[in-house]
């Protein structure tokens, strides 16, 4: 088995109560189903919407995160035979629900 990182890029943000708990309950079950066939390695967590950039030789710092549709909502660490079988698991996450994209890349072996 090899290791993958989920990037959840977000999706819409406004929801009534009703509706972040049952798209919190998706996530559960979805995660809860990875996990059950031995497929979650991490659930990882939500991330929150502030943070800081330090970039370039000077380690300048700025205000973060950036443009919207690069806004990445969280992250999990799966396991999967290959990149085509993390990427089958992805399909089933709950942000497509709201637009969102998962992000799969490969956690390479060092």
């Amino acid at each position: 088995m090899s290791e993958f990182l989920y990037i959840y890029r977000a999706g819409a943000q406004a929801q009534s109560p009703a509706e972040m708990q049952q798209n919190m309950q998706r996530w559960v079950a979805w995660l809860k189903e990875l996990g059950d066939k031995g497929h979650v390695k991490s659930p990882g967590h939500p991330l929150e919407r502030t943070g800081k950039l330090v970039s370039g030789k000077d380690k300048v710092v700025t205000d973060g995160p950036f443009a919207e549709k690069d806004m990445v909502g969280g992250y999990s660490l799966i396991e999967a035979e290959d990149l085509s079988q993390a990427v089958e698991l992805a399909k089933g996450c709950p942000i497509f629900l709201a637009g969102g994209q998962v992000e799969v890349r490969s956690i390479m072996k060092m």
